[in-house]
């Protein structure tokens, strides 16, 4: 077998390249749509969720707490499918997912199939805090505006240093003449 073929099959992707932000933009925006309908079906009754969930957990304020969870869904994750304070939304959307989790194993243990979704929504939006939203995201596009919107504004400062300086210039010539 050639080595080329195990290298393309073993190494990491470390560019920012095209497919692999592409992969990725679609990536949080799959996760991100998905994720909505949990914050919809809490909202749907939230009397019954916070007394099934919050509750059962032995948290305080349930309705409060659910509120929170329902709204953090709501919100965290058109967030996320956008690229939009990517990694805040990934950190509230996380958070639920933990407790979620602790939910599952107090009502059935370590049961996989009980544990499966909130697993890898939680391990998605890990990633998305770790590694933010991508090239292809509106985070890249303000922070590429705001880097302009800095460069533009130090552009103005070495140009007034240099105004001064000419400025000191001619009057250090004046003053000899």
């Amino acid at each position: 077998m050639n080595t080329s073929i195990l290298s393309l099959v073993f190494k990491p992707n470390v560019n920012p390249n095209f497919a692999s932000q592409t992969a990725w933009a679609i990536f949080r925006a799959v996760v991100g749509i998905m994720m909505i309908h949990n914050g919809l079906d809490k909202l749907g009754n939230i009397e019954s969720f916070a007394e099934a969930y919050v509750s059962y957990i032995g948290l305080p304020f349930p309705i409060f707490f659910s509120y929170i969870a329902a709204f953090t869904e709501l919100i965290g994750a058109p967030l996320v499918a956008l690229g939009l304070f990517t990694r805040p939304a990934a950190l509230g959307l996380l958070s639920t997912m933990i407790v979620a989790m602790y939910h599952h194993i107090l009502v059935a243990g370590l049961s996989i199939p009980y544990l499966e979704l909130s697993a890898i929504y939680a391990v998605c939006f890990l990633f998305f805090l770790v590694n933010g939203a991508g090239l292809f995201s509106t985070d890249a596009l303000i922070l590429n505006w705001l880097d302009s919107q800095a460069l533009t504004q130090k552009a103005k400062q070495i140009m007034l240093l240099e105004k001064s300086y000419q400025a000191s210039q001619i009057n250090k010539e004046q003053q000899l003449r």
